[in-house]
Parts: structure tokens; C-alpha cells; sequence
């Protein structure tokens, strides 16, 4: 394995070498069809990591010939009455790539979220989740959203970890004209949120940008308009009607490497990246 260099970021909230360790464990060809051992090895892992941090839920589901496992871990917060926040990122990863943006990081990031929350308890409820099957059409967080709803659960939001660890000096948007609003360099994270998350995003924009340069994008109708932010876990939350939102370093329309084999770890930021961990301890509990 290629050395992993980061700069020294003074923090003693955030443990940098069990993240970069994650995210080396989990960055191996997973697909549920194509590479079927490396998902066995990688949910193996993930499950093993997450009952090391507490008692883990397996929550199965079957849609058509397909199957999964979403895993969860439930924090019951200080203020049990309030309503839950559930985080989330899926482990499984695309054909023929080891993913190492998508969506390894996402899943890192999740597993030192867990571990801050086991030392820091969250003020509210919060439900942490490693979704499996997205990248066979988003199948667990579908699973898992259509039985809460079923269920009448309430939820404050759903957040999806989705690409968190690539930037570039160029970036591109759905739409030409975002370009003059957003800035052509992709050195930003970004916030893309459904309108029900509005009254949500100054907060968190404001505590994620003293670590990290945030941008913010409220969709409405549930992304229908804007096709390409619906491409992950939030949006099966969007159409049962809950406040959902996707953290993301904006995917495809920055990282040419998406969906290749060469979506690898040595193309990543990693000081980027733990920043970004960093925000997000910083903004997601205060919800």
C-alpha cells in the first residue's frame, strides 16, 4: 500500500488514523454482481467496526431478486422525545471501480461520526445507517424509507454521505448559468437539500464553512427538475416526503474519475477530506 500523507490538522475531536485506515479498508471492488466477494469482505468490515461502537441493527430487505443489508446504529440522545436525525452512506460500490470517492468516503466519514458520537452523545436521537444495493438503484435507503414512513416515523432529517474527498481546479454544474453562483473551481463541499431543509441550511452552512468552504443548493420538487442531485440515498426520503439532504463534493460534475477504475485513494484530497469530517462533527449535532 502507497504511503497516505495529511497535513496535521489540530483537532481532538477527530481521529485521523482510523478514518484514513477505514477508508483504505473499505476502497476495494465491492459490486454487488461484479465483485461480489470484495462486498462480502467490505459489509463484513463494516458491520465488525460498527458493533465496535455499539449494538448494531440488520435491517434486510428484498426487491425483486435483489437482496441487502442496511445496518444501523441507534443513539438515543439526550432529548429522547425529539425527533431522530438519521445520517447515512452506502458501502456497496459501482462496477469494475474501487471507489475510493464513492462512496468509501462516505462511509469513513460515517464510521467517525459513530465513534465521535460514542464519546460526545447527540442532543436529539440519531440513527446512523450504512445503506447497501445504491448503486443498483438506491434499493436499501428505497427499503428503509418506505418501511419508516409505513411505520409513521417522524424524522428531523435525513443526511446522505455521498463523495466527500475529491477536489479540482475545475468544476462543472446541471446548469451552465451556476457557474457565476458557485465559482468554477471545485474546492467547495456542497449542501443540496430539499425546501423543507431551508430553515436548516444557514446553520449548518455557517459551522461547516470554519472548517471547509460550503455552498448550498435548496431544491424543490424533489429534485425533479434537477435530475443529477437525486443520485443518491436522500432522494428515496424525498419521495416518502421527509426533510433529506445530500453532503457531497459534487460527484461527476467534479470528479472524472467517478464510476473507473482509477476512482482510487491516491487521487483524493485528504486534507480536504478530514476537513470535511471536521464540519460535519461541527454542524450535524447542533440540528
Amino acid at each position: 500500500m502507497f504511503p497516505i500523507k495529511i497535513r496535521q490538522i489540530n483537532s481532538k475531536r477527530m481521529n485521523k488514523q482510523q478514518l484514513i485506515e477505514d477508508l483504505k479498508e473499505i476502497a476495494i471492488l465491492r459490486h454487488s454482481k461484479w465483485d461480489p466477494l470484495g462486498l462480502m469482505a467490505v459489509r463484513s468490515y463494516v458491520k465488525e467496526r460498527l458493533s465496535s461502537l455499539g449494538q448494531v441493527e440488520e435491517h434486510l430487505f428484498k426487491e425483486g431478486s435483489e437482496e441487502g443489508v442496511n445496518y444501523i446504529l441507534k443513539f438515543p440522545g439526550k432529548k429522547p422525545n425529539l425527533d431522530p436525525i438519521l445520517i447515512g452512506a452506502h458501502y456497496d460500490g459501482p462496477i469494475q471501480s474501487p471507489g475510493a470517492d464513492d462512496n468509501a468516503s462516505g462511509v469513513a466519514a460515517l464510521l467517525e461520526l459513530i465513534r465521535y458520537l460514542t464519546e460526545y452523545p447527540p442532543r436529539r436521537p440519531t440513527w446512523m445507517v450504512a445503506f447497501d444495493q445504491e448503486e443498483w438503484g438506491l434499493l436499501g435507503s428505497k427499503a428503509l424509507s418506505k418501511e419508516l414512513k409505513a411505520k409513521g416515523q417522524k424524522l428531523k432529517l435525513m443526511v446522505s454521505l455521498e463523495m466527500l474527498a475529491f477536489t479540482s481546479e475545475k468544476q462543472d454544474y446541471p446548469l451552465p448559468a451556476m457557474k457565476k453562483i458557485y465559482g468554477e473551481k471545485g474546492n467547495f463541499i456542497a449542501l443540496v437539500a430539499n425546501t423543507g431543509c431551508a430553515v436548516m441550511l444557514p446553520g449548518m452552512s455557517s459551522s461547516m464553512g470554519k472548517y471547509i468552504p460550503t455552498k448550498v443548493l435548496p431544491v424543490p420538487l424533489k429534485g425533479d427538475v434537477l435530475p443529477d442531485v437525486r443520485l443518491s440515498d436522500h432522494s428515496p426520503f424525498w419521495d416518502e416526503g421527509y426533510n433529506a439532504m445530500m453532503i457531497t463534493d459534487t460527484s461527476f460534475l467534479r470528479n472524472p474519475h467517478y464510476h473507473e477504475p482509477t476512482d482510487t485513494i491516491d487521487t483524493l484530497d485528504l486534507d480536504f477530506f478530514c476537513k470535511v469530517v471536521e464540519g460535519l462533527i461541527a454542524s450535524l449535532f447542533k440540528i
